[in-house]
């Protein structure tokens, strides 16, 4: 089969190296896979894999935007795909458009995944528009059900998005190299108790409960250091003013550290000893959640959307009520005190599960 998957950019996040991965395993196979996004870091990556890129502007939320309907529509009829994949709102509702205006008999079939609890509108209903629609996590399908009425329960496969297990098992130890480079860079880390916040810089990750929590265990006597790794958009650049000013009033210069974007997340992940994920809106999934409780490392987060389904299976322990920063300091003194290991980490959670079912939805249609 050929498999044209559409997303806004590939640079960084959870969407864009799901993407990546599938294209990967999809060429493995023998299927071809093609890639059709404004283009990033990420693109020499997926072309190495033996996956095609086509660069085109649709990342834009601008109605000069649907001036590219037009030409993705020839870019579908002169690819002649057997599925078309739907990632992102703006470039889903370009290539429906186009997909709608092409001859029923030989378009591509339409498959969707919702990635995340979207706002409720006619504008993210396109995510429920194919005749497949992929649900990554149980949450996530109970989200659709209960907003779009219109989307037929038995279309919905729901395929939580997979790790690569053996690249992340709990025997894994970073490189005597990086090691030394790391501790060499950062002699401050000794005999601290390192939480690590994985994520881009945005107000729904709860950087800011995370700071108070630093302060909270700082104040109870323990010593901690705090990493924060993900990328700022130039849009949130004010925003991550604001949280190093909130560093500076909590008394946490000497303990927190932004890392910005990492390519070693793994090995930043292993040297640490409790990783949070503290959005205070539910997460469609959590993969750095899935990928740290592979790794051995025990996870702190609300208990909501998918950080809280994957906790319940995985590390009960870690579960904390939204917004309780009270019960949040409480379970991170217990976990630090304990040092509890969580349950392995297989199927459905695995790279390969997530791929093989990806393919069967597109093998159904």
């Amino acid at each position: 089969m050929k498999i044209i998957q559409i997303l806004p950019e590939l640079n960084a996040g959870g969407v864009e190296r799901g993407t990546l991965e599938l294209a990967a395993y999809l060429v493995a196979q023998g299927h071809e896979a093609v890639v059709i996004s404004h283009g990033g870091r990420l693109v020499a990556e997926l072309e190495a894999s033996g996956a095609r890129h086509i660069a085109l502007p649709v990342h834009r939320k601008s109605l000069t935007s649907l001036l590219q309907v037009g030409g993705l529509r020839r870019i579908l009829t002169d690819e002649r795909a057997h599925i078309l994949h739907l990632r992102s709102r703006v470039p889903g509702w370009l290539a429906w458009l186009a997909w709608r205006g092409m001859d029923p008999r030989t378009r591509p079939r339409l498959v969707s995944t919702v990635h995340g609890f979207y706002s409720v509108n006619a504008y993210s209903a396109v995510m429920t528009r194919g005749e497949r629609v992929i649900a990554v996590s149980e949450s996530i399908r109970a989200y659709v059900l209960g907003n779009y009425p219109q989307v037929v329960a038995a279309h919905i496969r729901v395929i939580p998005r997979g790790i690569q297990v053996g690249a992340y098992g709990a025997e894994f130890r970073p490189a005597a190299a990086w090691l030394a480079d790391w501790q060499a860079a950062r002699p401050g880390l000794a005999g601290k108790r390192v939480l690590l916040l994985p994520g881009r810089i945005t107000r729904l990750k709860g950087h800011e409960d995370f700071f108070e929590l630093l302060a909270a265990l700082k104040a109870a006597g323990v010593p901690v250091h705090g990493l924060v790794a993900g990328d700022t958009h130039a849009k949130k650049r004010a925003y991550l003013e604001e949280l190093h000013a909130m560093v500076q009033r909590l008394g946490l210069a000497g303990e927190v550290e932004f890392l910005g974007h990492r390519q070693d997340l793994r090995e930043i992940m292993a040297v640490s000893e409790v990783i949070c994920g503290l959005s205070v809106q539910p997460e469609a999934f959590g993969r750095t959640v899935v990928e740290a409780l592979a790794l051995g490392k025990p996870v702190l987060g609300y208990d909501c959307g998918g950080v809280g389904e994957l906790l319940a299976g995985l590390f009960p322990m870690g579960r904390v009520p939204l917004g309780d920063r009270a019960r949040l300091v409480e379970v991170a003194r217990a976990i630090l005190a304990q040092r509890p290991r969580p349950m392995p980490v297989g199927d459905p959670f695995t790279l390969e599960a997530m791929c093989r079912a990806t393919l069967r939805v597109y093998q159904e249609l």
